[in-house]
């Protein structure tokens, strides 16, 4: 089994569902924080990138605040192999799954006990995050890194989840349920 930390349009368990063909009754899922990293809009697109931090900051030309430095995503935990397989097609050749580690900042639950509704998904003030010394151990993971190789396609405007998910999110999604037979094919974690 494996263990990935999405920070995009994956983030939302509908979306993931979908993706992955179906309810994911094994898989695990928190709050995480990745270090170091910069999510931005995609030109043209509802999905983000991430990048390092140091190519992040060229980008935007400019110091990044702390919170701009990082990664807010999930962790999931339980993925199959056919899982990433599905998971590599959606996110294409845009992305390139890397090994990471994330810092979570909340217990494992089932995805099933996960808030999926849109408001339930979007804390009105994310807690301030703690300094790097009171983060929890890091946790192994893989996500998918935007290919530098295509970084002009990158807007140094950085991606809202909350954005996404009032705006956007429900085209992702549909009113199709994961069990039904769904073929999927696009981009982004």
């Amino acid at each position: 089994m494996a263990s990935a930390f999405f920070y995009g349009t994956l983030m939302h368990p509908k979306v993931l569902q979908r993706v992955i063909q179906h309810k994911g009754a094994e898989l695990e899922i928190c709050p995480a924080i990745l270090l170091d990293y910069t999510r931005h809009r995609v030109k043209r697109a509802e999905y983000p990138g991430i990048i390092p931090y140091e190519q992040g900051r060229a980008l935007c030309d400019r110091e990044l605040e702390a919170e701009e430095k990082t990664v807010r995503g999930t962790l999931v935990t339980g993925l199959s192999q056919k899982d990433m397989e599905i998971l590599d097609i959606f996110e294409g050749s845009e992305y390139i799954r890397r090994g990471i580690e994330v810092h979570p900042l909340g217990p494992l639950v089932k995805l099933l006990e996960y808030p999926i509704d849109d408001e339930g998904l979007i804390p009105s003030k994310p807690p301030a995050l703690p300094p790097v010394s009171g983060l929890a151990p890091p946790i192994k993971a893989e996500t998918y890194v935007y290919d530098l190789s295509q970084v002009k396609r990158l807007e140094p405007e950085l991606w809202s989840f909350e954005e996404f998910v009032k705006k956007n999110a429900w085209k992702w999604y549909g009113e199709q349920l994961p069990d039904e037979d769904v073929r999927w094919a696009g981009g982004e974690a």
